[in-house]
């Protein structure tokens, strides 16, 4: 039976919350993805309004990334996966991921897919 685990944007936000731990300035646990997001884009915008549309922007992107990879799980994905790394089983664990640029890695299969160029 197969098994298939992807929450982008949780990873995304997992990292999010690692990188202002190890700068001395971790999150509540409380904290909501909304105020992670925000003040994560914050650095980088020219206010709260632009940095509010950046994190939506960037939750769309990463369920759309989702999306398309449920979409083609059978078709493309799974086959590409067997074909590359010899994985021949039934769980797939898509996490995302920044080393060396953003990444899409299948853990089971250490299948990796480049986001960026």
């Amino acid at each position: 039976m197969r098994k298939v685990s992807i929450d982008l944007h949780k990873d995304w936000l997992d990292t999010v919350r690692e990188i202002y731990r190890g700068a001395g300035k971790p999150f509540a646990p409380e904290a909501t993805a909304e105020e992670i997001g925000t003040t994560y884009f914050l650095a980088s915008a020219s206010g709260d309004e632009e940095a509010t549309r950046m994190r939506i922007e960037n939750e769309q992107w990463l369920r759309e990334l989702e999306s398309r990879i449920m979409d083609n799980l059978d078709a493309v994905i799974i086959p590409d996966i067997r074909q590359r790394t010899g994985y021949q089983g039934e769980h797939f664990r898509f996490r995302w991921v920044y080393q060396q640029g953003e990444h899409i890695v299948e853990e089971c299969s250490n299948y990796r897919i480049p986001l960026t160029p």
